[in-house]
């Protein structure tokens, strides 16, 4: 394992928020919002899917990961780390080499033949599971896996997304509802706020994100989008 550097979140945000604007994984466009496979309108999208052909960045983001994890879950508080398909696999291979844990993916589905497995690799009977994925919006997604350990036998109280989107009040009361903390190290916030320091926008299109930001379903909704995420 690679010693975690246990620097201030807010400095972990920073950075990290630096680092999606300088591989372009972050786009914002309010004159020609995207429409996400949610039905949102959105003027902004992250592809963090990018961060793995990065190797200096990806690195830092694992330090930072696995700092975060230990200064708020604890230092002996798991026994794998689980990836979703397919964005969290490669995270949770790069998290679990620095936490010297073993690791384990979930399928979205059981995979329809032989054993019909939905978890690969090996989780003992009451492991206690770590579950990463690249990013979360309201943490539909991540509770499609964390259900799906849960019901293999594993014990799921923490998750960990490097960007979380933290607009949804409805993701808030999801991990309360579902006994799972959620852990992170940068917010929509965090990139606005660089964008902003380097003035990459100007300031119309950056209010306007940041109108997203405070409410992003009436926005939606003004543009021809949906006014509610799906359940």
């Amino acid at each position: 394992m690679t010693s975690a550097s246990f620097a201030e979140p807010q400095v972990m945000a920073d950075l990290m928020a630096r680092m999606l604007w300088e591989i372009e994984a972050v786009h914002f466009s309010p004159d020609e919002p995207y429409k996400l496979s949610s039905g949102l309108v959105s003027p902004v999208y992250i592809d963090c899917r990018r961060l793995i052909s990065f190797p200096r960045i990806r690195s830092t983001l694992m330090d930072f990961a696995a700092a975060k994890i230990m200064a708020e879950a604890g230092f002996e508080q798991f026994d794998c780390v689980a990836g979703g398909e397919t964005a969290g696999i490669p995270f949770a291979a790069f998290l679990a080499e620095r936490l010297d844990l073993p690791m384990i993916y979930c399928r979205k589905k059981p995979k329809g033949y032989g054993k019909n497995a939905q978890i690969e690799g090996h989780m003992p009977e009451g492991a206690r599971v770590l579950v990463i994925e690249d990013l979360t919006t309201a943490g539909g997604s991540m509770f499609n896996f964390i259900d799906a350990i849960r019901n293999a036998g594993g014990i799921v109280k923490h998750g960990m997304a490097l960007f979380y989107y933290d607009i949804f009040a409805e993701a808030g009361k999801r991990f309360d509802n579902g006994g799972v903390d959620l852990h992170y190290i940068a917010t929509w916030q965090n990139v606005l706020a660089v964008a902003r320091e380097k003035k990459l926008f100007d300031e119309k299109a950056l209010d306007s994100v940041a109108d997203f930001l405070d409410q992003p379903m009436a926005w939606s909704k003004a543009r021809g989008g949906v006014d509610a995420l799906p359940v």
